[in-house]
C-alpha cells in the first residue's frame, strides 16, 4: 500500500459551497480519487476529497496553528484590559 497523505473518507454532514478549480488541479484531484478509490477498493467522488485535504493541509500548517492559539487565547475580555 502507498503512503497517500489521506486516509478513509468519512461522511459528515456537508456544507454547500462552490469553488473554481484550475484544470490541472482537476485532473490531478481526479487521478488522487482513482488511486485512493483502489487502494480502499471503493469507488470516491473527486469532491469528496477536497475537505479531507484542506483539513490535513490545515492540520500540518504550523503557521496556522500557531496563530490560531494565539488568536484563542486573545479573548475580548483580556483586550480591555489593556
Amino acid at each position: 500500500m502507498s503512503k497517500l497523505k489521506l486516509g478513509d473518507i468519512r461522511d459528515d454532514k456537508p456544507v454547500k459551497l462552490t469553488v473554481e478549480l484550475p484544470a490541472q488541479v482537476h485532473r490531478d484531484l481526479v487521478a488522487y480519487a482513482e488511486i485512493l478509490g483502489t487502494e480502499n477498493r471503493q469507488t470516491l467522488e473527486p469532491a469528496k476529497l477536497i475537505a479531507p485535504m484542506l483539513e490535513r493541509f490545515m492540520k500540518t500548517d504550523r503557521g496556522f496553528a500557531k496563530l490560531r492559539k494565539e488568536r484563542r487565547s486573545a479573548s475580548p475580555r483580556s483586550a480591555q484590559e489593556r
